[in-house]
């Protein structure tokens, strides 16, 4: 029985440049744009939060940096949540 299976070797040089250029490429076939700004649901699972409420007192404090698209549509600064996440981040001792 034959099998249908084929094995590729490659250098790991070779693999990762092959995967950025796959990744390059799924960006602009699904047009991503910019990947610091991200919308309400990715900052809210990278903040671990479920309440649009708390978010929005991120915004009032200015916690975190963001653009406001329309009245309901923000973007946030990813390295801005990021920030955010590492100035309250508690040392061990």
């Amino acid at each position: 029985m034959e099998s249908d299976l084929k094995v590729i070797c490659l250098e790991s040089v070779a693999f990762y440049q092959l995967v950025e250029q796959v990744v390059s490429k799924l960006k602009i076939e699904k047009k991503v744009v910019n990947e610091e700004w991200i919308d309400t649901n990715e900052v809210m699972a990278l903040l671990k939060i479920k309440s649009k409420t708390t978010l929005q007192k991120l915004r009032d404090e200015g916690a975190i940096r963001y653009s406001e698209l329309t009245a309901k549509h923000f973007l946030y600064f990813k390295p801005s949540v990021l920030s955010y996440i590492e100035k309250n981040a508690k040392d061990i001792f």
